[in-house]
């Protein structure tokens, strides 16, 4: 069979009506059921994402309360820049 034009690889004749339509049709019960799969893993993985931050959040937190953190400022800081002339 020859092949057509680029962009052509669909099979399908130019002007074919079920090409050329958008589909109308309510979703099948499948598409439904795959929507609210994916639905149901997006809220899953937001919810995470909340638990995630929040746990970060609270660590920040407790690092900010305790005197440990306080421990390092005993030395001198170093300078990381050249001293400037």
């Amino acid at each position: 069979m020859p092949r057509g034009p680029l962009g052509d690889e669909g099979g399908g004749r130019r002007g074919d009506a079920a090409h050329d339509t958008v589909n109308t049709e309510r979703p099948t019960m499948y598409e439904l059921e795959l929507h609210r799969i994916r639905s149901a893993e997006l809220r899953r993985e937001a919810q995470r994402d909340r638990l995630a931050r929040e746990a970060v959040r609270t660590r920040r937190a407790a690092r900010h309360d305790t005197p440990a953190a306080e421990s390092h400022t005993e030395r001198p800081r170093r300078n990381w820049l050249p001293r400037t002339a």
